[in-house]
């Protein structure tokens, strides 16, 4: 299966684990991931507040690239994955808007193709009876709680992939790696995006409730698919613990990081001894449990 692939600017930076782990487990499930050749910054997460089309310009540009192509695009941050759907939407419902944004990037762009979460490509395309099959250390019962965050399944109105209140998409995929989603309400409440950092008196309660919900369900750990939440709920995790006085250690992994060390994938490899709330006890854990298992 081969799919246009954007990587975004986090993935090479602060979400550097998610292309590690992203490259590791699409060469497991024969999934060809082709970069787009001179990829540009989406806009996220400012653009849209300065300029509406430029808003719209600078994702329709990486669009445009792979329609060139006749494929649809894989892109796995959530913020990225919010303004190609925007775009793809304003383009298809107002011609007016489809000229000024093919004006503006000097290329023909008619949203002939498709936006793809790679969580959608991996879930939907690949499959889970496919990514189940190449699993070689389950999770055994790992705890996990699935944060979507605010942008990969609303506003509804874009045409995602999943259901906007109670998506089940990545619920489903750790089923499928041996663990044990953990039901809870905050699947898609707000991590507080970047006003932790501009303004973190209305940031950090957000990513307080967040954690402190998932510990309330029983999740030993989450899991989501956008470098943005994993910043706010793995680096602010040790902010939040000194303004509440709390003493949270829930870790918090990237869904193809889960994914490539059920394949087999070492921590190493894929960049897990970035993360600043130590996974690597928690991944020792789970090894512990596989062979207490198997001696019973």
């Amino acid at each position: 299966m081969k799919v246009a692939y954007y990587p975004g600017c986090s993935l090479d930076t602060t979400g550097i684990e998610f292309r590690l782990s992203t490259a590791w487990c699409a060469s497991k499930v024969g999934l060809d991931l082709w970069e787009l050749p001179g990829w540009n910054c989406c806009g996220a997460s400012s653009a849209h507040a300065k300029d509406h089309l430029l808003s719209l310009a600078l994702p329709a540009r990486n669009l445009a690239l792979a329609e060139k192509e006749g494929m649809d695009v894989a892109v796995p941050c959530a913020a990225c994955y919010s303004r190609f759907k925007t775009v793809e939407a304003e383009v298809r419902q107002d011609e007016k808007i489809q000229q000024r944004v093919a004006e503006a990037i000097d290329m023909d762009y008619h949203a002939a193709n498709n936006t793809k979460s790679l969580l959608e490509v991996f879930v939907d395309g690949v499959g889970l009876e496919r990514i189940e099959s190449d699993v070689v250390k389950p999770l055994n019962g790992l705890k996990v709680a699935c944060y979507y965050g605010c942008y990969l399944v609303r506003p509804a109105k874009l045409g995602h992939f999943d259901r906007a209140e109670d998506p089940q998409s990545m619920d489903g995929l750790i089923s499928s790696l041996g663990g044990t989603p953990v039901d809870w309400p905050h699947k898609t409440e707000c991590c507080g995006a970047g006003q932790i950092t501009l303004s973190p008196d209305d940031g950090l309660p957000l990513a307080y409730e967040i954690l402190r919900v998932a510990e309330i369900c029983g999740a030993e750990c989450l899991v989501t698919a956008c470098p943005m939440c994993l910043m706010n709920l793995d680096l602010h995790q040790l902010t939040v613990n000194k303004k509440y006085k709390t003493n949270f250690n829930l870790p918090v992994f990237y869904f193809t990081e889960l994914m490539a060390l059920s394949f087999g994938a070492s921590p190493k490899e894929i960049g897990l001894n970035r993360h600043f709330v130590d996974a690597l006890p928690l991944v020792e854990g789970i090894s512990k449990r596989e062979k207490v298992e198997e001696k019973a």
